[in-house]
């Protein structure tokens, strides 16, 4: 009796919410369509594909995919690369969205148009655009920056097989290519803050680095938190094009430019081994998962309203 009654008043609510679910019954079919329905591939991971076959006709292997993952010396350097990688990319890429944001509230109107252009312009452009753009730079034979350093008599660098410095590079072009896109979200959450608080802050003398620490950081601190929650959920997921176009998938970049994504698609573009593949892929996503819960829990304990759920 109490479930009919529970089914009766969720009728009725959504009796009353029509409107707003036909609203959003596009975006849900696309949801499902692209996000749920795909997920039965999942069996792919722990099965021995036979084309011939098809994957429900394909023999049950087990955990036999992840342990040849695991047990190759691939899986550390990749799940290395992708942690260390996105955490700087998070870390770094929300500080300078802060500050560049914070800049952007300060200036007029006027300005902020022009700024909002430049720095949101290269989040448009391609993976394929920046990496060509990139080569043109770093390029060992006629590269900008080479020349540049001839140029000053100092010794040209090979950096298609010069690992070491790609961690620095593929941060630089992250920020210059996201860093814009995310700034804008500070900005438009600074602008929504009331001004009576900055007014009654410069009554009582404050200054202006004052009011941006004690009242424009603290109030956008959900927002950040927001923000590193999911993208700490995908973490584990890396910018395919970022990752593959920028280093050229130049082999001699593996052991700092290697990561899940790309490995993945070499798995299927050179062995063929989907299984093996999708092993990493649900691995992935299972790692991606428990960052999520692991780090809107931490954030509870400490602040509640803060947690995305």
């Amino acid at each position: 009796m109490r479930i009919w009654t529970a089914l009766r008043n969720e009728g009725r609510h959504f009796w009353r919410g029509k409107s707003l679910f036909l609203l959003s019954l596009p975006a849900m079919i696309i949801v499902f369509v692209f996000y749920y329905l795909p997920m039965y591939g999942i069996v792919i991971a722990f099965k021995d594909i036979n084309y011939a076959k098809g994957i429900w006709g394909s023999d049950w292997v087990g955990l036999d995919n992840f342990k040849f993952f695991f047990q190759s010396q691939d899986a550390m350097r990749i799940t290395r690369n992708t942690l260390l990688l996105n955490g700087v990319f998070i870390a770094v890429g929300i500080f300078f969205a802060v500050v560049i944001g914070l800049m952007m509230a300060e200036l007029g109107r006027r300005w902020v148009r022009i700024f909002q252009t430049i720095l949101f312009f290269p989040y448009f452009l391609s993976w394929v655009v920046v990496g060509f753009i990139t080569y043109i730079l770093l390029n060992p034979s006629y590269g900008v920056i080479d020349k540049a350093l001839e140029w000053m008599n100092l010794t040209p660098v090979d950096w298609y097989s010069k690992p070491g410095y790609w961690p620095v590079i593929l941060t630089l072009t992250y920020l210059w290519k996201n860093v814009g896109y995310t700034a804008i979200i500070f900005f438009t959450g600074l602008i929504a803050i009331d001004t009576t608080y900055y007014e009654a802050a410069s009554i009582d003398g404050a200054t202006r680095f004052q009011q941006i620490r004690k009242i424009s950081i603290p109030l956008i601190v959900p927002l950040i938190t927001l923000l590193v929650i999911l993208n700490i959920g995908r973490i584990f997921y890396s910018d395919f094009g970022l990752f593959y176009f920028i280093p050229r998938d130049a082999g001699m970049l593996y052991s700092t430019t290697d990561v899940v994504d790309t490995y993945v698609f070499r798995a299927l573009r050179v062995t063929g081994d989907i299984g093996m593949a999708s092993a990493a892929s649900l691995y992935q996503a299972i790692v991606g998962l428990v960052l999520v819960f692991s780090t809107n829990l931490i954030v509870r304990k400490f602040n509640k309203e803060n947690a995305l759920f």
